[in-house]
């Protein structure tokens, strides 16, 4: 099942980085890579693969990225890396449901309900 754990990997990156940037403040700054966000959300995976209990390093990463996403181009950019990555893998209700609540659970409150069918052009 080394596949399925890949797939909640990129299914945690997809969900973490869509609220991330859509939600990043405007200011100008490097773009961000998709290297960049991998390693941010990799403490994640577990949590959004299995529940219990968030790891700091989690929120952390969460937080990091936010911070760095800061431009609409940055923003949209991560968007597409993350959605391109996931393209194709099978999620569950139960992984969505964990990912869709990470902002709340790591202290960022988001206007708008996290999702795979987010339209990253639309993103500012």
């Amino acid at each position: 099942m080394a596949s399925s754990g890949s797939g909640l990997l990129k299914l945690a990156s997809l969900m973490l980085a869509v609220m991330v940037v859509v939600s990043a403040p405007k200011a100008a700054k490097a773009a961000v890579t998709c290297g960049d966000v991998v390693n941010h959300l990799m403490p994640c995976v577990s949590y959004v693969s299995n529940g219990g209990p968030l790891p700091d390093a989690c929120c952390n990463g969460v937080k990091g990225l936010y911070g760095e996403a800061q431009t609409s181009a940055d923003r949209q950019n991560v968007c597409k890396c993350i959605k391109s990555a996931v393209n194709g893998i099978p999620y569950s209700g139960f992984n969505l449901g964990l990912a869709a609540g990470l902002p709340d659970k790591c202290g960022l409150h988001l206007p708008y309900k996290i999702s795979p069918s987010t339209d990253c052009n639309k993103v500012q």
